[in-house]
């Protein structure tokens, strides 16, 4: 082994495992944040991220041990931290070309899991390589470290601890600090600094490698020029706000006649104001149904309503324009969303907005805080919240509303397969209540649901015959043309066993089926140069 005067030092030893281990932690959230906009965040992506992230950790430290002992030379370790370094450095400039290249393929190539298959293929692309390289530095450190046989265990579990704390320390650091602070990217571009400090203060001492070292720094500086101001949405060029939160990647945008909101790039809108004062033509449109239900027009004073997941307000203030005084409640779990709400979606400062999961605050409730309308809206990315999707938590919702209340859900990727998402979350819901109605979005795939104790539609078509707003009165007459009694079957979803997460990805892949197979079937039997020629 190669004797260099820095591997004297312990303590640079130790410092070497500690921001490995700190590096890693970060690239594997950073890699949620990168692919959350693109295939959600849900559990079955974090499951993918963990897994292929353990894979190659696992490979690494094989390949890491048999090279320590085959050849003892720190300045392999070394380089690979170097490359591992510059290949981090440069998933904030290529990781979403990559990503949007390997999904374009994955959309011709498989017609099922499209989401699942296209995330791991990406993670497996973008991440294994510097990850595997990051494995192999614990064994070839014990190699280093080691001065004698009578000490192995003292230095393995000195350089295990120092690697736990850099890895507990590089998980709430990005989380808390980087991410809401400077975002993703730059988040990547700070851990790959940190590990060419590494490299480079070892080759630089050993007075070898500078000119290797040089050109890594101003490989990283140009990956800082192009890739810190780099955005999840590269093809937009006119985003009125483009931000990160510890919960979400926002982006607000807006024309002459509407802002929207959008929590991520493939997958709708999530909030929308119209200037000129309109229906906004979506869900939150048939969502007024509610207060109908709820007797807006006979209660003889303004209604309470609660809304589980505000955003940015568009239904509270739909609400407000149409039906007037309301009470109107809100709880959104990301403060940043309830700003930019304030900021460019003229949500009102008397409108009260609490920062709090919609669950916990139902539950934090005094029991006799009732309601006449609780609209649960609430997403995580293209999924519902297991814990908002239960038998219990409806019980919740049940057990804060009047007798006359109405609870709404918004009810995302209608499936048109038997055991879909919305048969499960419909099946519990009526588990609890005892009156279900749904009404299917026109133009959309969104499926609204009423339900409550009394009779729903009568309650609706009598308040409506009171209504003198023409645009109001039309649009009912279509959610009225809509409106079904649900008949419903057994699959009820518990805190126990809730599969929100494999259900909404099969409800996705049939809405990406549907919508590529015209495509698909248009290149069918087109060799690579004929595609793209049609593409030209």
């Amino acid at each position: 082994m190669k004797q260099r005067a820095i591997l004297k030092n312990k303590t640079y030893l130790y410092l070497t495992e500690f921001f490995s281990g700190m590096s890693v932690m970060a690239v594997e959230l950073g890699a949620s944040r990168l692919l959350a906009p693109y295939f959600s965040s849900s559990q079955i992506v974090w499951t993918i991220i963990i897994g292929t992230i353990m894979i190659a950790m696992a490979l690494g430290n094989i390949y890491g041990g048999r090279s320590a002992d085959k050849n003892p030379d720190p300045d392999r370790l070394y380089t690979r931290i170097l490359i591992a370094a510059l290949w981090i450095g440069l998933i904030p400039v290529a990781g979403k070309y990559i990503i949007i290249g390997i999904t374009g393929v994955m959309i011709f190539a498989i017609d099922t899991n499209l989401l699942i298959a296209a995330a791991f293929a990406a993670c497996m692309v973008i991440f294994v390589f510097p990850l595997f390289l990051l494995g192999t530095v614990t064994p070839s450190l014990a190699k280093y470290t080691m001065d004698s046989l009578g000490d192995s265990g003292k230095v393995v579990g000195m350089l295990n601890a120092a690697n736990t704390i850099g890895s507990i320390i590089g998980t709430f650091v990005p989380t808390f600090v980087t991410i809401p602070a400077v975002g993703t990217a730059v988040t990547f571009l700070i851990f790959a600094g940190i590990l060419l400090a590494l490299a480079a203060a070892y080759f630089l001492s050993a007075g070898i490698g500078k000119g290797k070292t040089i050109v890594s720094c101003v490989i990283l500086a140009l990956c800082c020029v192009f890739g810190s101001g780099s955005s999840f949405a590269f093809w937009e060029t006119d985003l009125t706000v483009e931000d990160e939160s510890i919960y979400n990647y926002l982006r607000v945008y807006e024309d002459d006649r509407a802002v929207a909101l959008s929590t991520n790039v493939l997958f709708g809108v999530q909030s929308v104001y119209q200037k000129d004062g309109g229906l906004t033509g979506m869900y939150y449109d048939y969502a007024m149904a509610a207060p109908y239900m709820a007797g807006v027009r006979e209660a003889g004073r303004p209604l309470d309503v609660l809304i589980l997941g505000m955003g940015t307000g568009t239904y509270a203030t739909q609400c407000s324009r149409y039906f007037g005084e309301m009470n109107v409640e809100g709880v959104e779990i990301d403060e940043k969303i309830t700003a930019l709400a304030r900021d460019y979606f003229q949500l009102p400062d008397s409108v009260p907005v609490v920062t709090y999961d919609g669950r916990a605050y139902l539950q934090a409730l005094e029991s006799d805080r009732l309601y006449d309308v609780i609209l649960v809206d609430a997403f995580q990315d293209i999924t519902i919240p297991f814990q908002m999707a239960s038998r219990e938590f409806f019980t919740l919702v049940h057990d804060h509303l009047r007798d006359s209340g109405v609870m709404v859900v918004n009810m995302n990727m209608r499936g048109q397969t038997e055991d879909s998402i919305n048969d499960w979350l419909s099946d519990t819901i009526a588990s609890v209540f005892p009156v279900v109605c749904t009404a299917d979005v026109r133009g959309s795939t969104n499926r609204e649901l009423f339900a409550g104790r009394g009779d729903l539609i009568g309650t609706f078509d009598e308040n409506l015959l009171e209504e003198t707003n023409v645009a109001m009165v039309d649009l009912m007459a279509r959610v009225r043309e809509g409106l079904t009694v649900y008949d419903a079957g057994g699959r009820v979803m518990t805190d126990d066993r809730a599969p929100v997460e494999l259900l909404s990805m099969r409800a996705m892949d049939e809405l990406i089926s549907d919508e590529v197979s015209y495509y698909k079937g248009q290149v069918q039997g087109m060799s690579i140069g004929e595609i793209l020629d049609m593409l030209q």
